[in-house]
């Protein structure tokens, strides 16, 4: 294969198997539209992090993920974890084919097939910060980089039995709004210190958000106020709050005005710890990792994707 051509990750397991349902589709589509590719589709947890290391060791610097924002999140993991070319010298493009497909929202990437392709073969790029996050499981301390969202509490509980039901091959639109009503029955605001460049704030965390784009959870806007670029993650975090007041402010969630709630606090910073509290869980671009203690490290300006038309 010419390495100046694209490599095609594919989870054939994203969106409850949609991607292998529409992937002859979508190669229809790359080759009606002249993108030269060579696939490699995953076959487990992880995997399109080896495809993509790999890849750009043989020489390879274009990837088109072809999944859901977990895959995407795999895959910004491996262009971590070569060290052949910087990360900013490594082209990403998204055909989303996922069940909540919240960071392609913030850059306008289009949602069906061929809106996606053309948006790949116009390469408008945008470079955009990423996140480095680590965290506790299994008794070890573990990393993970994140291009999105990190959730924790009570958002990433909702994560958790989400990714378990997809693994059941479940999927779609109220995916995630199902498992709100579901996880808020027996969930428990926990207490923490939390270290926001460098102040300590101690506080009962009902859901604490950690972004770098704005959307997460199948739509939602906790923190409306991210810029994707400009080296500062947006945090949003939710107090100690009643089960019915979070009922009545579910609206709010997908809105953006949650961060007017009286209960809500928000913060920009460039560096972010979580301590105290090793029952908070955690989740990454809708990944479920860990829990805490956390600590959370911006890199500015880092990661380039490919973006649909964005507004000035």
């Amino acid at each position: 294969m010419n390495k100046s051509n694209w490599i095609a990750i594919i989870n054939l397991t994203a969106g409850g198997g949609k991607t292998e349902r529409d992937w002859l589709s979508i190669e229809q589509i790359l080759h009606k539209e002249g993108i030269r590719f060579e696939p490699c589709f995953t076959s487990r947890r992880l995997h399109a992090s080896i495809i993509a290391r790999n890849k750009i060791k043989e020489g390879y610097s274009k990837i088109i993920v072809v999944g859901g924002d977990g895959t995407m999140n795999e895959v910004i993991n491996g262009v971590f974890a070569q060290k052949r070319i910087h990360t900013t010298e490594v082209m990403l493009g998204m055909i989303s084919v996922g069940t909540g497909n919240d960071w392609a929202k913030t850059f306008n990437i289009p949602s069906d097939y061929e809106g996606a392709v053309k948006t790949i073969k116009r390469q408008l790029t945008f470079i955009q910060d990423a996140g480095l996050v680590n965290y506790q499981k299994n008794g070890k301390e573990w990393k993970r980089y994140f291009i999105n969202i990190a959730g924790m509490g009570f958002g990433a509980k909702v994560v958790e039995r989400a990714n378990h039901m997809k693994e059941k091959g479940k999927s779609g639109a109220l995916l995630y709004f199902y498992n709100i009503f579901y996880s808020l029955i027996k969930y428990k605001a926990k207490s923490a210190v939390i270290e926001i460049d460098g102040t300590s704030y101690k506080r009962r965390i009902f859901s604490l958000n950690v972004g770098i784009g704005k959307y997460n959870g199948g739509g939602m806007i906790q923190v409306p106020h991210a810029i994707a670029d400009d080296g500062l993650y947006s945090i949003t975090l939710i107090k100690k709050i009643g089960k019915l007041n979070v009922l009545v402010n579910i609206k709010k969630l997908y809105n953006g005005t949650i961060t007017k709630h009286s209960k809500v606090e928000t913060y920009m910073a460039k560096s972010v710890q979580i301590n105290g509290s090793s029952l908070i869980k955690l989740e990454t671009d809708g990944e479920t990792l860990g829990h805490g203690p956390v600590s959370f490290e911006i890199i500015p300006r880092s990661i380039r994707i490919v973006s649909g038309e964005m507004s000035a």
